[in-house]
């Protein structure tokens, strides 16, 4: 990491360890943002997508239909930043106890962990406010008996860590955040600022509190989802999300190297501005995409109910494919708590209708596919 490229003091500031390597020391939040027209707008823009997005969320009939596919599809796509590769078929296979391919193993895991810290922060954030008691809890699920469980699970580092390629060391990396003494201070600074309330525009003080997270990259391993988790549990805690459905992963898998060349010139150059409207434009999209695919799945379903009219058992499969868009006759009769008879005729039409297909190619357990619900949940974002 070389000080020179940190030019702006009221970033933070660079010091030389006794180890002889440089490190970079966050200053607290928050920093004087200029409110130009074009942050002004980008911010409104955000507003009303979120609004909508949170509106939509109060309205859904059963929202956990939507929900429970969205964080899959999240879970799949932040993990995929750190470089697994399980696909969303893979976890949902998983799930209901099907074989997912070879070497996959541990992708899966780690991408159900995600999930899993996911539906623990949502829950815990009921009886416990967004903090570094949360943040902690978070890291011991994600990172439970998975590759990185070596890391401390659960556990700020006390040892130094740093970013870039393969084979770097402290001396030569592109990034090194604070060491492990001045991090505690650095940490509670971020907490304070975290709590505070009515101070800054609910969208600015996240995205200052993620790119300040990820500045300091408190644990060995998993700072990026743990990073991405809070952003979520961030907008629910004040009240700007109803439900759980807005995800920036896809939107920084997809501008992934513009993310982390504009969280470093925040710190090399106070571009606080770039990173914002950054930021916002992802909140942007990513509610619109979202808005977008509710109306679609929603629609869908209605569309398939009305096919299946005086069909109570075929109905409630379909809402169960809503959650997991794969099943089996073993399944279905399990679900329905029916005969596997009768749950082969449900099945059967359902396969009439042209919500489900045969994917297996097998004559006994055969595996079906919802491939309307599918490719609504992985449509590519416009």
């Amino acid at each position: 990491m070389n000080p020179k490229d940190f030019r702006c003091p009221e970033a933070g500031r660079v010091i030389r360890t006794p180890e002889k390597y440089h490190a970079f020391i966050p200053a607290p939040l928050p920093p004087a943002i200029p409110y130009d027209a074009e942050l002004a707008l980008a911010l409104s823009r955000a507003d009303a997508a979120l609004s909508e997005l949170s509106g939509l969320g109060r309205l859904l009939p059963n929202p956990h239909l939507l929900i429970a596919p969205y964080i899959r599809r999240e879970a799949v796509l932040s993990s995929r930043i750190e470089g697994t590769r399980a696909s969303l078929s893979d976890i949902l296979l998983d799930e209901m106890e099907a074989e997912v391919p070879d070497g996959d193993e541990a992708d899966v895991r780690e991408v159900r962990n995600y999930v899993a810290a996911l539906e623990h922060g949502v829950k815990r954030l009921r009886t416990l406010p967004l903090s570094l008691r949360l943040v902690r809890e978070l890291h011991a699920r994600l990172m439970k008996g998975v590759r990185g469980d070596r890391a401390t699970p659960g556990e700020f580092r006390r040892s130094q860590n740093w970013i870039g390629p393969r084979g770097s060391t402290p001396v030569t990396a592109s990034y090194v955040p604070p060491p492990p003494a001045p991090m505690q201070q650095s940490l509670a600074r971020w907490e304070r600022f975290l709590h505070e309330r009515d101070k800054h525009p609910d969208l600015i003080q996240c995205a200052l509190m993620h790119e300040h997270f990820e500045a300091i990259h408190p644990f060995l391993d998993g700072n990026g989802r743990v990073g991405r988790l809070l952003i979520t549990l961030f907008l629910i805690e004040r009240g700007r999300l109803s439900q759980p459905l807005l995800y920036l992963s896809a939107y920084i898998e997809a501008h992934r190297q513009d993310y982390y060349d504009l969280l470093q010139r925040v710190r090399t150059h106070c571009d606080w501005t770039r990173w914002l409207l950054f930021f916002l434009t992802g909140v942007t999209e990513t509610a619109r995409d979202a808005i977008q695919r509710a109306d679609d799945l929603m629609a869908l379903r209605e569309k398939f109910r009305g096919r299946l009219k005086d069909k109570p058992k075929a109905i409630t499969l379909l809402d169960e494919l809503f959650l997991n868009p794969y099943i089996t006759v073993a399944r279905a009769a399990k679900i329905l708590e029916v005969s596997n008879p009768t749950a082969r005729q449900t099945v059967s039409l359902l396969e009439r209708t042209g919500m489900l297909k045969e994917i297996s190619g097998r004559k006994w357990g055969q595996l079906y596919l919802a491939g309307p619900i599918m490719r609504v949940i992985e449509k590519a974002g416009e």
